[in-house]
């Protein structure tokens, strides 16, 4: 087993549960961490055998684009879409972060963080 890790995906979406925040938006990070057998790819050193990297912050991307009350949603709907599209995922967490959120307070972030196993 090995980890590929993308971390500090930033990304402008509009995300919240207040209607200001699908209108004004706000700055996300996004950190994703894929558990899979990297022992194929490193003996072959051939992409199509490892967790693309580019392939994970393209589904980031495309999934924050998507409106969502709540970061959880959008945490499971990319997870769900690492494990659809990337067949050697065995596990994934994905960690979603709004920064400077507007909760009344001097907050630099929120961050949820959700783990899923591939099932058989």
């Amino acid at each position: 087993m090995g980890i590929i890790k993308v971390t500090n995906i930033k990304v402008y979406a509009y995300h919240g549960c207040l209607t200001e925040e699908g209108k004004i938006g706000s700055d996300y990070r996004v950190d994703v961490s894929v558990k899979a057998n990297l022992q194929p790819s490193a003996t072959s050193d051939e992409l199509s055998e490892t967790v693309d990297y580019v392939h994970i912050n393209k589904i980031v991307k495309e999934e924050m684009l998507v409106r969502s009350k709540l970061l959880e949603h959008v945490a499971k709907r990319i997870l769900n879409r690492i494990f659809e599209e990337i067949s050697i995922a065995e596990e994934a967490t994905v960690a979603v972060s709004k920064i400077n959120p507007p909760i009344g307070g001097n907050v630099e972030m929120v961050t949820i963080e959700m783990t899923l196993n591939r099932t058989l």
